[in-house]
């Protein structure tokens, strides 16, 4: 999954705790240091880097300060996105936004000053008092989402930035932790969460999977990894997605669920819920997708059936048609209530 040889890095992470703790990991690896970790032109806006986009996720690392420190409302997923400990991910998922904005590059950055963000989260937290009622992100716990932006299961290949945050939640009984993953990491199973993190497993066909999910764990693993996680402190939910629309899509769906049902064993069905999640795609995405893996673009680009969007964040993207969308959403609902009835969809956009 990683094998850094290249560090960049703003002075300030270098100096802190953390940053010295990731570069013991690292000893010998060269380290450049810079302004900031959104300016790196070597990175950044360097379309020559389209060619080295999955080398660049190996052995590259970029260790930055976290500045600006928000926790700004959802409602969806998660009633809140904290400020996330990392930007970015070693994983090259084809369809992943986060690289829509940072430019030809899309490596972890790792933010060192992970005592601001705990500070930060917790007195979020405790400022919001007890949940009033419940809701579809949670019926008693305010649900935080820590990793809007990265996949905190790689982050902890790296350094503890998620063994601190699945701490600070652990000593929050109003709150919880939860984040998306595509990567079984089996170091997670003794941070001794207590119920206080949510942790997602991710989804798909296993043809897509292996189209698109470029260097994450097999979709099967995933799955049989729920039991295990579960059993060590986590409340467990799968992501559906992205759900991608092409010939077929139905029955290997279909295949997915009964392959749910069939191994996850009783206790993982009793606690289950599901986020259904559409593909969402992005002109400049396309066309750095074009560089590197065009394959992909045969399924994630479909003109005939997408229209643009303005997301949430702001960013300008396309989405599926809203009666494609409409009609696929209530076929998989069908498909769910015939081959995993117990799967309760929690949330689906």
């Amino acid at each position: 999954m990683l094998d850094v040889r290249e560090v960049y890095a703003e002075p300030a992470a270098l100096d802190s705790p953390r940053g010295q703790q990731i570069m013991a990991r690292l000893p010998g690896v060269r380290v450049t240091e810079v302004e900031g970790h959104w300016r790196i032109p070597a990175l950044h806006g360097n379309d020559g880097n389209i060619g080295r986009w999955v080398r660049i996720k190996t052995d590259t690392l970029v260790l930055g300060v976290k500045h600006s420190l928000s926790t700004r409302p959802n409602g969806r997923s998660a009633d809140w996105i904290a400020p996330g400990p990392s930007n970015g991910c070693a994983m090259a998922c084809a369809y992943c936004y986060v690289p829509r904005r940072k430019g030809f590059a899309n490596p972890i950055t790792l933010f060192t000053n992970i005592e601001a963000i705990v500070a930060h989260v917790q007195r979020h937290v405790r400022a919001q008092g007890p949940k009033p009622e419940p809701n579809q992100c949670d019926p008693e716990a305010w649900v935080y989402d820590i990793g809007e932006n990265g996949d905190c299961s790689v982050d902890a290949l790296v350094c503890d930035n998620t063994a601190d945050l699945v701490a600070a939640f652990r000593r929050l009984p109003t709150a919880k932790a939860s984040f998306a993953t595509k990567f079984v990491n089996p170091d997670l199973l003794a941070l001794d969460p207590q119920g206080r993190t949510r942790v997602r497993f991710s989804v798909m066909p296993t043809g897509d999977a292996r189209l698109l999910d470029i260097r994450t764990s097999p979709v099967p693993e995933r799955i049989a990894a729920a039991a295990d996680f579960l059993d060590a402190g986590y409340e467990v939910h799968f992501n559906l997605s992205p759900v991608v629309l092409r010939p077929g899509w139905e029955r290997d769906w279909a295949d997915l669920l009964i392959h749910l049902d069939d191994v996850l064993p009783a206790r993982v069905k009793a606690q289950a819920a599901a986020e259904v999640i559409m593909l969402t795609h992005n002109q400049a995405l396309h066309e750095v997708n074009l560089g590197w893996h065009p394959r992909a673009e045969d399924v994630l680009w479909q003109p005939e059936i997408q229209e643009t969007k303005r997301s949430q964040n702001g960013a300008l993207n396309v989405r599926y048609a809203l009666e494609t969308k409409q009609r696929a959403l209530a076929r998989l609902r069908e498909l769910l209530a015939a081959h995993a009835p117990w799967l309760r969809i929690r949330y689906a956009f």
